[in-house]
């Protein structure tokens, strides 16, 4: 297919609309649940008070606001996408937050800015000391009056179409890592699955034996980690196919299909990890340098083992506890005797090779 025609292809499958709003109509639209902000993209603002301070300044300066994204359902309802930050700070200011992360925040209380010093203390009501600290009804007015572009994403776009922007607003900066993005469109387009991801993130095995730090934690790097196992399960990986680009095509491939079947696949998940604990604890995705595992964890180590594992699970079932224990242990030394691995498995690898050499050595080397 022509360029031409893959561009004109791939633009019906997006259908837009846009148009200027005041913020007190958005405002108004978030009362009435007419917008809705879903609890997981909630967990994402994290601009601290300098920064709210600066684009509250910004509105009474008359900056102009950039554009937010929004996704319209069949209800005509309509879900942000991008400008949670933005949209987040004003619901804030004005005291129309709503959720945990409302009562979380509390109300804003603004500092002062080198062009407005005496915005210092100030918050959209007068606080109950009445100490002058609220905002002049003429500024609130003006706030409320700033106007924003929304740009609308309608429903009868592609079911993807939502993901993909999502994704491609929020990419490019440092806030949100891959995961964190794939985590809020999972909600969008299939709510329970993304509960499921989550729940199976949490299972004890799973937790001991990929010992992730705190920043991981926060970056939902074990969700991640699920999804890797999922997906090399049931979505084959294409040679040369960015990684992140694969994980996204495979969530939306899972989390649409309405056969696949959470129930076995989240038993076997547990059922891996625990043989997978059992035999190697907080080892299981370390460096073995001949006496033993030590170290950091190793994607490279997780992706075979547990794919290697997940492949093995019937046979491994019908050995003994500790025969198994020592077999998947023995299988774990022996990836560092195996040249394939070594050569695609150490830092500088890129993710395409790794996965391209690795995930087919997976299930021949932990086959009882």
């Amino acid at each position: 297919m022509a360029l031409k025609e893959e561009i004109q292809v791939a633009r019906k499958k997006v259908v837009t609309d846009g148009y200027d709003m005041s913020l007190g109509e958005i405002l108004n639209l978030y009362r009435d649940k007419e917008l809705v902000i879903d609890p997981a993209f909630q967990r994402l603002f994290r601009w601290d008070d300098e920064r709210k301070t600066r684009f509250i300044e910004s509105i009474l300066l008359g900056i102009p606001i950039p554009s937010i994204f929004v996704s319209q359902d069949n209800d005509g309802i309509w879900e942000l996408i991008d400008g949670l930050q933005r949209i987040s700070t004003v619901l804030q200011l004005t005291g129309e937050l709503r959720g945990e992360k409302a009562e979380e925040l509390g109300p804003l209380v603004l500092n002062g800015t080198k062009f407005l010093p005496s915005l210092d203390g100030k918050r959209w009501k007068e606080s109950a000391q009445g100490a002058g600290d609220g905002l002049e009804q003429s500024l609130q007015i003006d706030i409320k009056r700033a106007r924003v572009r929304v740009e609308i994403l309608k429903s009868e776009s592609d079911t993807s179409a939502k993901f993909e922007l999502f994704q491609r607003l929020n990419t490019g900066g440092v806030e949100l890592s891959e995961q964190e993005v794939r985590n809020s469109m999972t909600v969008a387009l299939n709510k329970p699955f993304y509960d499921w991801l989550v729940g199976l993130s949490e299972n004890s095995d799973f937790i001991n034996t990929t010992q992730q730090t705190v920043s991981a934690i926060k970056a939902q790097a074990g969700v991640e980690l699920v999804l890797r196992y999922l997906a090399f399960q049931s979505v084959p990986y294409q040679p040369g196919l960015d990684v992140h680009e694969y994980l996204d095509a495979a969530l939306i491939q899972i989390a649409t299909d309405e056969t696949y079947d959470r129930d076995l696949r989240g038993e076997e998940f547990a059922l891996a990890f625990d043989y997978i604990n059992d035999a190697l604890g907080e080892s299981a995705f370390k460096r073995w340098n001949g006496t033993t595992f030590q170290g950091m964890f190793l994607m490279s180590v997780f992706e075979v083992i547990s794919k290697g594992i997940s492949e093995n699970l019937e046979a491994l079932r019908g050995m003994s506890a500790e025969d198994r224990k020592t077999f998947i242990v023995t299988a774990a030394k022996g990836l560092w005797d195996n040249e394939v691995f070594k050569k695609n498995s150490g830092a500088g690898i890129r993710g395409t090779t790794r996965l391209t050499k690795l995930l087919p050595l997976a299930a021949d080397m932990f086959k009882p």
